[in-house]
């Protein structure tokens, strides 16, 4: 640092001490004040020449520079009491060849009031950081986190490949737990929003009353405007949930906000201009309410051009296999597990239960078995009654002929796999090869 400190020129440094803090003092050995900069001076009421010379003990009420020295431990941060009012100060022993030779005083606060002020905000930045890192962390979805073999699923994920990087409003529609928000949480992560907020309302859990507020902010007696939902998105993405519970009152705002990009808070006949992209999920068919008269024609207009039908498990059984290994996966991690196996009577089980939970059922119920488990091994005995108990066909009645003598074979099989565990015995009575056996056990994921 020395070579650099011999450009600097007395003035140089004459204005840095004058400027970069509000209050400076610095003392020699001796706690004699050899610099003192003129706020400080003004605050003390007295000269820089009065101060010049004089024990700091004596300019400044209650210092502990001089103790400072003689202990040789800076204190960062110090309650400094000084007429009438505490203040926060800096006091820093200076070190040269090992030797303490002076010392120097910074007041960083002259009030305690605006320390309290600014901690309590820095607090709540801190705080609000930390909740949307966390967050994030835990729950954000991207496209890679949609699992799948089936073709609805590829088209979906190729249409939010293909839409994502518009403005455009997306209405995603499908049954409780089929992963709606995940579905909205891809979108926003492949837009240019993706590094703005990722806001999100569901209009089934907030009571009536208070929707309007929640999601269009409020004016509030001092004249400041409580932001609702919408404005707390601004350059991001506001994610509205279960649509189809918006009053009929509300969705006029709504419709303006999505047209005009404009939003009028309650208490106000003001607009205010906002920047949000909006995606909406409906758990019921839009188009059916609006028959009903339930919804509003134009609104819905407005945001179906881009729809998502997320089917239910149900109908994509063929992304069972890779749904349930992937959250078996996730879940014996979560569970110090390693290496979980389920038994072919179990997972033929899992397969054949039509999930009328959908996907969320199946986390659910993958989680909770993984604990039941005795070891790494889930076995039939551990899956819940319902499952267990369930009613097994052959095929499914709104199967196609293919389809069905599909799961007529993998029923065949899997009932031998059960009786049998030589492939050998079982390829000879059903008439096969060993290696065709294999590859249709493979197939059938048994």
């Amino acid at each position: 640092m020395d070579k650099w400190l011999k450009f600097l020129s007395a003035d140089v440094i004459s204005q840095i001490l004058e400027t970069a803090f509000q209050w400076f003092v610095v003392v020699d050995r001796e706690a004699k004040i050899i610099y003192i900069n003129d706020e400080y001076c003004h605050f003390l009421e007295v000269s820089r020449e009065e101060a010049i010379g004089q024990h700091v003990a004596d300019v400044i009420e209650n210092s502990e520079m001089h103790l400072v020295m003689e202990h040789g431990t800076a204190q960062i941060a110090a309650p400094h009491y000084i007429k009438g009012t505490y203040m926060l100060a800096n006091r820093v022993p200076i070190v040269v060849d090992g030797e303490i030779i002076g010392a120097f005083g910074s007041v960083i606060f002259r009030d305690m009031n605006d320390w309290k002020k600014l901690s309590s905000h820095v607090r709540k930045t801190m705080d609000q950081i930390e909740t949307n890192i966390n967050h994030y962390r835990e729950s954000f979805y991207n496209l890679a986190d949609i699992k799948g073999i089936s073709q609805t699923i590829r088209k979906i994920k190729e249409t939010i490949a293909t839409i994502a990087p518009t403005k455009l409003p997306v209405l995603i529609e499908g049954e409780i737990g089929t992963g709606k928000e995940m579905f909205a949480q891809s979108i926003h992560g492949l837009s240019t929003r993706a590094e703005n907020y990722f806001v999100k309302i569901n209009c089934s859990t907030i009571p009536k009353e208070l929707l309007e507020e929640e999601l269009f902010g409020k004016w509030e007696a001092h004249q400041e405007v409580k932001k609702g939902r919408i404005q707390r998105a601004e350059g991001g993405t506001l994610f509205i949930q279960e649509i189809n519970e918006l009053p009929l009152t509300l969705q006029a705002k709504l419709l303006k906000a999505l047209q005009e990009q404009k939003v009028q808070p309650l208490g106000t006949d003001e607009d205010i201009s906002i920047d949000v992209r909006f995606i909406l999920s409906s758990n019921v068919s839009l188009s059916e309410m609006v028959k009903a008269k339930q919804f509003r024609e134009d609104l819905f207009y407005k945001i179906q051009a881009i729809t998502l039908q997320i089917p239910p498990l149900r109908d994509r059984l063929e992304d069972l296999p890779e749904l349930i290994q992937t959250f078996l996966g996730k879940y014996s991690v979560e569970a110090g597990r390693r290496g979980v196996k389920i038994d072919r009577k179990a997972w033929w089980s899992l397969q054949q239960y039509d999930w009328p939970g959908n996907v969320r059922e199946l986390q659910n119920v993958l989680q909770a078995i993984i604990h039941l488990a005795e070891g790494n091994h889930i076995t039939f005995d551990v899956l819940p009654l319902h499952i267990r108990r369930q009613k097994t066909t052959f095929a499914k009645s709104d199967s196609t002929l293919e389809e069905m003598l599909l799961q007529i074979e993998a029923r065949i099989i899997q009932e031998h796999l059960e009786n049998e565990k030589d492939k050998m015995k079982i390829a000879k009575k059903l008439g096969i090869s060993r290696s065709t056996l294999y590859e249709k056990i493979k197939k059938h994921n048994l």
